[in-house]
């Protein structure tokens, strides 16, 4: 999936506003392909993709939100492809935390409130702000992905 997440994004954000959104170069096929990867390997696809999006929306201007792209020769204003963009994405990002939580069983940290969590969550809501949200992500917590 995210070979797929990240061929996606990048066939989509390269050259943006010039070219179609389906480049000829892209193999959709392969991305599905099984494979072994290590974690380092899979991290660098990832931010490979990450890292096309993230160069082409700072070189966005509010007025190119009305223009006029291209996916599959189907015209779509840019705010229209980066919310289909947005929908494609977040759906398989549940797919790779569905099946993450499922290989990690009962060692899974919830990314949200855990079960049984919503009374004491409710009490004391911290993370509906931002900043303190940010901040609990940046916090290495035991039975993390990252270790």
């Amino acid at each position: 999936i995210v070979w797929h997440i990240a061929g996606n994004l990048e066939s989509r954000f390269t050259d943006f506003l010039e070219t179609d959104g389906e480049k000829a170069w892209r193999d959709r096929e392969s991305e599905f392909e099984r494979r072994l990867a290590t974690p380092a390997e899979v991290r660098a696809k990832w931010e490979e993709g990450w890292g096309v999006v993230l160069n082409t929306l700072d070189q966005l201007a509010d007025a190119d939100l009305s223009a006029t792209i291209t996916i599959r020769g189907i015209p779509l204003t840019v705010d229209e492809a980066l919310f289909r963009s947005l929908a494609h994405t977040s759906y398989h990002v549940g797919q790779i935390v569905y099946i993450a939580k499922g290989l990690r069983a009962s060692s899974w940290n919830y990314l949200t409130i855990p079960p049984g969590g919503s009374a004491a969550y409710n009490a004391d809501p911290a993370l509906e702000k931002a900043a303190d949200h940010a901040q609990a992500l940046e916090r290495p917590q035991s039975g993390s992905m990252d270790g």
